[in-house]
This record gives structure tokens, sequence and C-alpha cells, in this order.
């Protein structure tokens, strides 16, 4: 079943709670320094026997809790009880990303592997119907996230991309681009289209006899270069940057010719991105030509209130903290629940 927040954004309250603990802690620390400039504190404590140090936090902690169960209350927690399938208008695309280290080459802003998460999260938000997938790629490929109509996992996924998820350096699009079409559904008539992402620096494989493939099997093939044919230096830490065994630095330069071609074998088109959204924009209009069909997608058509149960819980919370006093009780003090 199917977890969800109908409002997530009253979420983001819970950042209050640190704070109110923080303020507590600084009110008791502060209470005690203001007690010691009196005395003993053992000895204040023999002359106060009603003070209840454990009963004040026990009524905080109260407090706090239900504090925090009504913020999930606002935030409406609700739980799929109907799941359907529906079928909706559509394509299936899916990113192919170079997360070679040539991406952190910064000719284009700030550099080029986070410039082209950015493109992927606008493309994300212009879908509607379709359905995304992403495989990540340096030496070797491995799918980041198959292909899904969630897209908020999908800009999830992408956000945690970084050039570590690979070790093995080198750009092994074609394996990229195999990996791909093995990643679609069998629907023959909804429209697949691969989008590859990179600089094509010093490609290893036929990725141009495996665009051909995928053209073949009727998957379009295209191409988003990233970065500037003049280059730019590959950035190591601390203001130093990639050098070759004679000690010079290196030069990471876009690829374009292999990028075209890899997308004219993919009947597909290339675009160079540059720091606008050209590049996206020219891909979508792309993606609409492709003939689309119905994509099914499970989908949770119905939703229960989950809010009442904790608001049963907070107000009993509420209850146990306004009855439960600060000072020890005199009729009880024989009972030792609380010190």
């Amino acid at each position: 079943m199917l977890f969800r927040f109908a409002n997530p954004e009253y979420l983001y309250f819970l950042l209050i709670i640190p704070i109110l603990v923080g303020w507590y802690i600084y009110t008791r620390i502060n209470r005690k320094r203001q007690l010691k400039q009196f005395g003993d504190i053992k000895l204040l404590k023999e002359l106060m026997p009603g003070v209840s140090n454990s009963r004040q936090i026990i009524k905080f902690s109260l407090m706090l809790l239900a504090f925090t169960l009504c913020i999930f209350i606002v935030a409406r927690p609700q739980m799929g009880s109907k799941l359907e399938y529906v079928k909706k208008k559509g394509v299936e695309v899916m990113v192919v990303l170079d997360i070679s280290n040539s991406m952190l080459a910064e000719d284009v802003y700030p550099n080029r592997l986070e410039r082209a998460k950015q493109m992927l999260t606008k493309m994300l938000e212009g879908m509607n119907n379709d359905k995304v997938g992403v495989i990540v790629f340096a030496g070797r490929a491995f799918t980041q996230l198959p292909i899904t109509s969630d897209y908020q996992s999908a800009k999830m996924f992408i956000s945690s991309i970084n050039t570590d998820l690979i070790g093995q350096q080198g750009t092994a699009i074609g394996s990229a681009i195999k990996m791909a079409c093995n990643s679609f559904s069998d629907s023959e008539k909804t429209g697949k289209s691969i989008i590859i992402i990179t600089d094509a620096e010093n490609h290893e494989d036929d990725a141009k006899g495996a665009a051909k493939e995928a053209a073949e099997k009727g998957i379009q093939v295209n191409v988003i270069g990233i970065g500037k044919p003049e280059g730019s230096p590959i950035p190591t830490g601390g203001g130093t940057y990639k050098k070759d065994k004679a000690g010079n630095v290196v030069m990471s330069k876009l690829n374009e010719s292999v990028g075209q071609e890899i997308a004219m074998e993919g009947n597909g088109i290339y675009v160079r991105a540059d720091n606008s959204n050209e590049a996206m924009r020219y891909m979508q209009k792309e993606l609409d030509k492709i003939a689309k069909d119905d994509v099914e997608t499970k989908v949770y058509s119905e939703y229960n209130e989950q809010f009442p149960v904790l608001a049963w819980i907070a107000i009993a919370l509420l209850l146990l903290e306004y009855f439960l006093m600060e000072k020890k009780n005199g009729l009880f003090r024989n009972f030792k629940l609380f010190d």
C-alpha cells in the first residue's frame, strides 16, 4: 500500500523541534546557574521537597510529542487503498548520462554534470504522462533508475548522481545505449527515445553501431553535447586541476563530431547545451514528434486519511500533560513513579 502526505509542505515545521529542544535545555541550564548563586544545589533541593525535575522534563516531552503529532496531522498522512491500472498517452524516455571525471569541467556553469542534472530536472517538470529512466556511465554503465512515471523519485535519484558512482573511468557510450534499449517496454506503438548527455570524450566502444541497432528497433537516439570544443581543465579539488604524465594540465574538450555521428545513426538530433534551456527545448520538440500510444501505469485512486488516529493520540498526550503537576503530589509522595 502506498503511503503519502497530502500536504507535505507542512513537514517543514518539524525544523522547529530542534530549536524548541535547544531552548528548553538552555533555560534549564540558565535556571540551574541562577540557583547556584543562592547556595549549594543539594541544600536547596532539601528546602524545596515538592519540586520534581523529572516531572518538568516529562511535561515538556509530552508537549513536544503532541506538537510533533499536530504537524503530521496538518500534513494529512494518507494510505492508498485502491490500486488501478490506467492508460495515458505518453512516450518512454531513457536518459543516458555521462558521469566520467571530465564532466566536472566548468566550461558550463556550475560544471558539466551539475548543468546536465539541472536540465533533466527541468525536463521532468515538463512531463505529464511520459515514463523516464536513467542510466549512468563512465568506463561501464549501470541503471540508476528503472523506467517509471514517478517523477518525484526520478528527481531524487538524479540529484544524487555524482562522478563517484562508477570508479572505472572511460566513456562507454555504446554499452549504455544497449542497456537503455533493454529498459523499454515491449509495446511497438509507444514512442521510445534515448537521450544521451555527454562530452563524448575518449569513447571506447562502438557507440555508432549501438545507436544504429537502436534505430532499427524503432528507438530514437538523441544526443546533447555538453561542454565547449575549445576545452576546459578538470578540477581535482583544492584549486588544482588534472595533469598528464608530463605535468601539463589536461584540457577536456567536447567532441561534437562523435555526438553528431551517434545522433545521425540513431535517427535523432544533436544539440549542444549551454547555460540556457535551449537544448532541452529542442529535445522536447523532438519527443513531441514521436508517435505516442497508451502507456499503462499503476496508480492509487483512493486514499484513506490516517490523521484521526494521530489526533486522538495528541489529545491524550495534552490531557496527560495538563493533569501531570510539576510539583510532587503530597497524597502520592510514597509512590516513586516520578522522582
